[in-house]
């Protein structure tokens, strides 16, 4: 292969070629080609190409119909970058035309390896399409470890923070060993963590001591679109099960009202003793919030929805005028507006009762937690 320059050096620590600009913004050496390599580096045990530069790029490839800058090494790293600046990249990627930042393919490992101490990974910006697109055939399209950081990490202010799309396996598979985040993902106003696949798994966090998957929301931490299987426990934190009903008079009530189904299959609260229309009462009052809310939709226009509490443990509005209340005590809708009473009349309170206390309450009007149970 004819050459018009030739740099031969036989010390290692002589480069073959070296091209020094000490003007702003020149290139220390430039090459140029129609339809091969600008620049080719070669080297047998060392790096094939070295740049540095003060305030400009190290190495500068640009190519009209082809690869800008290739790398390409048989046993060690095709491109290695050190940046000792805290503020900038080793390696910056910039798709202003749409396209990718970053694209890393491999035929069996990993298609973009990030490694870092303290920081990120990986990081890629874009300012219309994909910060970071790893495509693999047999491994991880992206990877990213971390000793102390986050090994990948998505950010976004409009759309996804991390787009993993797979159509054998995981779309995006993040694990954790030292108690943090497999995959962490935050975003103002779009999907934190989006994971689309055909046949595997669209979203996979494993975790040996913190959370495999943890989600967030200012109005929902997750939001799934089909059939959920669950192989362990569900562990809810919140008390009862409850479901949302149409209020009457679309005014919305106090927690811990008992209440009574309306004319027009409406809820109001409670008025007559051993009412029979009893259907629950209203979820959220003192340290209890419900566990599973049913029927959470939107209502008509002003129209007012509030969670019941069908089942489980609640607090209650209770009138001890009636009867002391004991602990075990059966209790029923009383005269009192929104206030459960002890039973004293069985026939009466077949099918009246709201359920049973939990604590004693003697004297006048109070709010004690009890037991669901319709009757």
């Amino acid at each position: 292969m004819a050459t018009n320059l030739v740099g031969t050096s036989g010390d290692g620590k002589i480069s073959a070629v070296s091209g020094e600009n000490t003007g702003s913004g020149g290139f220390g050496v430039f090459g140029l080609c129609a339809s091969g390599h600008g620049v080719h580096g070669q080297s047998v045990t060392s790096k094939g190409v070295v740049g540095e530069s003060q305030s400009f790029h190290g190495v500068f490839g640009k190519s009209r119909d082809n690869v800008g800058v290739a790398a390409e090494s048989q046993n060690a790293e095709a491109i290695n970058a050190v940046s000792h600046s805290a503020r900038h990249a080793a390696v910056v990627a910039i798709n202003d035309a749409n396209g990718e930042g970053v694209i890393g393919r491999s035929g069996a490992n990993v298609g973009v390896a990030g490694q870092s101490d303290t920081g990120r990974g990986v990081h890629g910006t874009s300012n219309t399409n994909i910060g970071i697109s790893g495509d693999s055939q047999l491994s991880a399209g992206v990877r990213g470890t971390s000793v102390r950081g986050r090994g990948t990490e998505g950010l976004s202010d409009a759309g996804e923070g991390v787009v993993g799309i797979s159509k054998t396996n995981d779309g995006v598979l993040g694990a954790s060993e030292a108690g943090g985040a497999g995959v962490t993902g935050k975003s103002q106003t779009g999907s934190g963590v989006n994971g689309l696949s055909n046949a595997g798994t669209g979203v996979f966090g494993q975790s040996n001591s913190g959370f495999g998957v943890h989600g967030k929301g200012g109005r929902l931490a997750g939001f799934f679109e089909g059939d959920v299987e669950v192989t362990g426990d569900i562990r809810l934190r919140n008390a009862d099960c409850a479901e949302d009903f149409d209020i009457a008079g679309a005014r919305a009530v106090d927690p811990g009202t008992v209440m009574v189904l309306d004319v027009d299959g409406a809820l109001a609260a409670s008025a007559h003793a051993y009412d029979k229309r009893v259907a629950g009462v209203v979820s959220g009052a003192g340290e209890f919030r419900p566990g599973i809310v049913l029927d959470k939709r939107g209502g008509q226009p002003g129209a007012v929805r509030q969670p019941i509490a069908l089942l489980g443990k609640v607090f209650c509005k209770v009138d001890a005028q009636f009867g002391v209340i004991e602990v075990g005590d059966l209790l029923t809708t009383s005269a009192t507006p929104g206030h459960a009473m002890r039973t004293s009349d069985p026939a009466r309170a077949f099918g009246a009762v709201i359920g049973k206390a939990m604590l004693p309450w003697r004297d006048g009007c109070g709010l004690i937690p009890i037991l669901i149970a319709l009757q």
